[in-house]
């Protein structure tokens, strides 16, 4: 009898720290995905200017990638999308692609 409850507790203690377990191995989730900024859908703007619009937007992406929101958006930095390349010419603004880092 005391061996049955023992077991019984056991699987008590373990069933209520699987959640737990399951959270703390999914969080901090990210990736970032590089997007045209020639596109064609016109959401360059929106998100490049970084306003409550931009969010929407970003975290509208993020959603359809199967994560929860947006961590991050805009313009992406010439070596998230080139390689550290010192030589490199200087690329307009308008033609880098923009940045999403979503997250669960």
């Amino acid at each position: 009898m005391r061996h049955a409850l023992a077991v019984l507790s056991a699987l008590g203690v373990l069933a209520s720290a699987a959640p737990a377990l399951a959270a703390s191995q999914t969080a901090g989730v990210e990736k970032t995905f590089l997007i045209p900024s020639s596109d064609g859908y016109g959401v360059a703007e929106c998100l490049t200017t970084g306003g409550e619009c931009g969010q929407v937007v970003a975290d509208a992406w993020c959603e359809s990638q199967g994560y929860a929101k947006s961590a991050s958006f805009g313009i992406a930095a010439q070596d998230e999308y080139t390689g550290a390349i010192e030589a490199a010419p200087a690329v307009k603004t308008s033609d880098r692609p923009i940045r999403i880092t979503c997250r669960d």
